[in-house]
């Protein structure tokens, strides 16, 4: 089916975070989900904010993009919160991106140039985050000038809502986000 190239967020490669991954595996795509924080993990967003911080975020970020050299150019770039910023930049520079799947964020598509004519892009969000609310305006803007955007916005205000293995895990929310992804990646193939 479809190739997915899944960054984690803040707080590492998570149970949760690999689950997701897991689960669109048994949907039929094949999954690769770099662990950027060399199988660190942490217990809150702060936690893992203080570790990017100490390590660097541009290193991170370095690391991410060298992670798509191991694979093709036929891939779905998909991200959840801090791991939007890697998957939108290579979704929007690296040619033969096939489509982005934004989990908690959506970065303004002028931070990589223009957003690539007719790419598929869905992003997924909560109302009341405080991190998603700062995002909110850059993912109506490329949703409402993109004819294959979709912006999926949930009641609740959880940030990372669709890893089961944290408190924020809003398992309606999160079972919708999936059968959306699941609808999104078939729909590539």
């Amino acid at each position: 089916m479809t190739d997915v190239l899944l960054y984690h967020h803040i707080q590492g490669l998570t149970d949760g975070v690999r689950a997701f991954a897991d689960e669109l595996r048994e949907a039929g795509h094949t999954v690769h989900s770099p662990d950027l924080f060399e199988g660190r993990t942490f217990p809150s967003i702060e936690d893992g904010f203080a570790y990017a911080k100490e390590v660097g975020f541009e290193e991170l970020g370095e690391r991410g993009v060298a992670a798509a050299q191991e694979y093709g150019t036929d891939l779905v770039y998909a991200g959840f919160s801090f791991g939007v910023a890697i998957a939108q930049q290579l979704a929007q520079t690296r040619s033969g991106a096939r489509g982005a799947l934004f989990m908690y964020s959506c970065l303004p598509a002028s931070e990589f140039g223009a957003w690539p004519a007719g790419l598929p892009v869905q992003i997924h969000g909560k109302e009341g985050d405080e991190y998603f609310d700062e995002d909110l305006p850059a993912a109506r803007e490329l949703t409402e000038s993109e004819s294959n955007a979709e912006l999926f916005v949930y009641p609740g205000g959880q940030h990372l809502f669709a890893d089961s293995s944290l408190d924020a895990y809003d398992p309606q929310a999160a079972a919708l986000l999936m059968e959306r992804a699941k609808a999104f990646l078939a729909g590539l193939g």
